[in-house]
């Protein structure tokens, strides 16, 4: 599973225009995936989170002292956590507003 996580002030700061290419770099890196045999499903996030404790749900961010979020989900299919981390290296958008993807493999039963 790949966490995507981006910069939440960048994100904000993007024109119409930017925020567009961006979306279509993504499908394109998407497609790819899916070509390969690799995609499995994704999604972007909503902004608006809750964070729940023991005794309470916060509602106001930021709830962590980063200006990173996850801001969406893939599901790919990998020979190995190594492979999958390959892959996700391959999405053009890594170093702009996807500061990093987190890679981790959903655990079997």
């Amino acid at each position: 599973m790949l966490f995507i996580r981006e910069d939440i002030n960048e994100m904000s700061k993007l024109t119409e225009e930017e925020n567009q290419n961006y979306i279509e770099q993504m499908l394109r890196w998407v497609e790819e995936l899916s070509k390969s045999g690799n995609f499995v499903s994704g999604e972007p996030l909503e902004p608006e989170i809750r964070l729940t404790r023991k005794n309470e749900i916060l509602h106001d961010g930021p709830f962590i002292e980063t200006k990173e979020a996850v801001s969406g989900y893939m599901i790919i299919s990998a020979e190995n956590i190594d492979q999958a981390a390959q892959l996700a290296q391959g999405c053009p958008l890594i170093g702009d507003v996807i500061k990093s993807i987190e890679v981790r493999p959903i655990m079997k039963n």
